[in-house]
Order: structure tokens, then C-alpha cells, then sequence
């Protein structure tokens, strides 16, 4: 199981702090938020603390909608989106990797939706993160 940070409710994440923590990978994180900053300029986040996991989470959202959630883990961090059943077709047909589009077949369904959850460790997955945020926001 892959360790989660900011488990402690008293200490709110930052900006700055979560940047610290990130070290090597704050530049990917940065990428995103980019990305978001260019072609959903309305679309804004915040850190969360939920009881039911004990932790900060990362909230991505845009006007009601939900883009994604992120997690501060020892040596990267996790990005995980929802996606509905509408969305299958989609995404097997994209450019996505394999293990990527098997690993959405085959994901627990929670009601009507289900997870793509990536572990950013490269460039190459912060590109998969932002073709994934561009199918979710092309949905109706």
C-alpha cells in the first residue's frame, strides 16, 4: 500500500508546502494546473480534509463539476478521475495507453461511475492526465 501524506488535520496544505513535499515532481504538478490555468480558466481547487480517509485530498473542480482528485503520496502523487458509463466508448478508442484504458474496463464501480487513478511519476503520465481531463470535459 502506498503511504499517503498529509494525514495531519491541523497542518492546512499550502501552495508553498505542498510544492516542498513534492520535490522532483512539483514540476508535474505544476503542468497540470497549467494546463487547467490555458483551457478551463474557471476551473479551481482546493485542499480538503476528509474524516472518512483521515487525510487532505485535492479537490479539481469546475463550475459544479468535478475534474479530479489528487493525493500527496511519499514519492509522487495520484490524480484519480470518475468517469460515467457514457465515457467507456471514449476512452478505448483513445490514444490512451493499454493498461490505461483496461485498468477503466475492469475499475470497482461506485453507482454509475468508476475510476482512472494514475500514480504521476513522468511527463508521459501527465500527458495521459491531461488527454483524461480533456475527454471528461467533452462530455455531456
Amino acid at each position: 500500500m502506498e503511504e499517503l501524506l498529509l494525514d495531519d488535520k491541523e497542518i492546512v496544505p499550502t501552495d508553498e508546502y505542498v510544492i516542498k513535499l513534492l520535490e522532483d515532481k512539483a514540476a508535474l504538478w505544476k503542468e497540470i494546473h497549467e494546463f487547467l490555468e490555458e483551457n478551463f480558466p474557471d476551473a479551481s481547487g482546493s485542499w480538503n480534509y476528509y474524516n472518512d480517509g483521515k487525510r487532505w485530498l485535492y479537490k479539481m473542480v469546475r463550475k459544479k463539476k468535478t475534474i479530479f482528485w489528487g493525493a500527496l503520496l511519499s514519492d509522487a502523487f495520484r490524480i484519480t478521475i470518475y468517469f460515467g458509463n457514457k465515457a467507456e466508448p471514449e476512452i478505448v478508442k483513445s490514444s490512451l495507453p493499454a493498461e490505461i484504458i483496461s485498468g477503466f474496463i475492469s475499475a470497482p464501480r461506485y453507482g454509475l461511475i468508476r475510476p482512472v487513478s494514475i500514480k504521476v511519476m513522468s511527463h508521459e503520465d501527465v500527458e495521459n492526465i491531461i488527454k483524461l481531463i480533456a475527454l471528461k470535459m467533452s462530455l455531456k
